[in-house]
C-alpha cells in the first residue's frame, strides 16, 4: 500500500495535486477499513468526500464526514484502532487520535515522513493527514442508500442520497460562521446536474432548526437564504480556497456571483 500511495505522486509535476491524490489514496484505504470492521451498519457517508467517491465531483477533499444513523454497536474508537492495525499492515507509520468530547466525535490519522518520500515536503516529519468526524446526535430525515464503490479499493459504502447531500451542503452555505469557497462549488456542481437535484426538505428543515434556532428559518426558502448569504461573500476569497483542490484549478473562475445567481434564481 505504501508503494502504491508513493507511485501516485510520481510523474505529477504539480506539488499540491500530488498531495491530493495520495490523500485521497489514505482515504480510501480508511473506507476500506471501515466497512471491513462493518461500521457502514451505524455510519452513512455525506459531505464534499462522499460526493466526490460517489457522484465523481471534479475536487478533492481533506476530510471525512459522517454521520450516525444507528446508534446500536457504535464503536468508534475500536473502528479507529482497526484504521491504524490496516495501514501498519500495509507499511505506514500512522499516528491515530480520536475525541468524543463532543458530539461530533473528531480523528486524525497522520502519516509522517511519507511526503518526505514522495518528494513534496522538505521537512521529514511533515505528515499526510486525513481528519474523521462523526456527527452523533444529527437532524433527522437523511435518506440512506448503499453501493460497493471501487477507487484504488473496493469497498462497500452506506451514504446519504443526493437530495439528503444537497440538503447537508445548503445548511453548511447558510450556517458555517466562516465562507469556504469549497462550499459553494460543490453548491454550483449540484445545482447544474441535469435533472436537477431537489434538496430533501425535512432534513434541511431539521437541521436549521437544531443549529440555528427553531422558526427562525424557512427550508423552504432556501434559494433566498442563499442569496443573502453571497451578498455577504468575498468571491475572489472563494475561489482563491478552491483552487487547489480542482483537478482542473481553472473551474475557479466559474465561481463568479452572476454565475452563481445565476443557479438561484429558484
Amino acid at each position: 500500500m505504501k508503494e502504491q500511495a508513493l507511485d501516485l505522486a510520481r510523474g505529477i509535476s504539480d506539488p499540491g495535486q500530488a498531495i491530493n491524490r495520495m490523500r485521497e489514496y489514505l482515504q480510501a484505504l480508511v473506507l476500506r477499513s471501515l466497512h471491513e470492521c462493518e461500521a457502514f451498519r451505524q455510519l452513512a457517508f455525506v459531505g464534499g468526500t462522499a460526493l466526490r467517491f460517489l457522484h465523481g465531483l471534479p475536487r478533492f477533499s481533506e476530510d471525512l464526514d459522517f454521520t450516525l444513523v444507528s446508534k446500536d454497536g457504535y464503536a468508534g474508537r475500536e473502528w479507529m484502532d482497526r484504521v491504524k492495525r490496516d495501514l501498519v499492515f500495509g507499511g505506514f507509520k500512522p499516528q491515530v487520535a480520536w475525541n468524543e468530547r463532543k458530539a461530533v466525535h473528531a480523528g486524525w490519522i497522520r502519516l509522517p515522513g511519507i511526503l518526505h518520500e514522495a518528494g513534496l515536503a522538505a521537512i521529514p516529519e511533515e505528515k499526510l493527514a486525513v481528519r474523521i468526524e462523526i456527527d452523533t446526535c444529527p437532524p433527522a430525515g437523511g435518506r440512506c442508500e448503499r453501493r460497493i464503490v471501487t477507487k484504488h479499493v473496493t469497498f462497500l459504502l452506506q451514504y446519504y442520497d443526493l437530495p439528503s447531500l444537497l440538503a447537508g451542503k445548503i445548511h453548511a452555505v447558510i450556517c458555517r460562521r466562516y465562507t469556504k469557497g469549497r462550499d459553494w462549488y460543490d453548491l454550483t456542481w449540484y445545482l447544474s446536474q441535469q435533472p436537477r437535484v431537489t434538496p430533501n426538505l425535512s432534513l434541511l428543515q431539521n437541521a436549521l432548526d437544531q443549529t440555528e434556532g427553531a422558526g427562525r428559518h424557512e427550508s423552504r426558502e432556501w434559494h433566498s437564504l442563499l442569496r443573502k448569504k453571497l451578498d455577504a461573500c468575498d468571491i475572489g476569497a472563494l475561489a482563491r480556497d478552491v483552487r487547489p483542490f480542482l483537478e482542473n484549478k481553472r473551474e475557479a473562475e466559474l465561481l463568479t456571483r452572476e454565475n452563481l445567481l445565476d443557479l438561484l434564481k429558484g
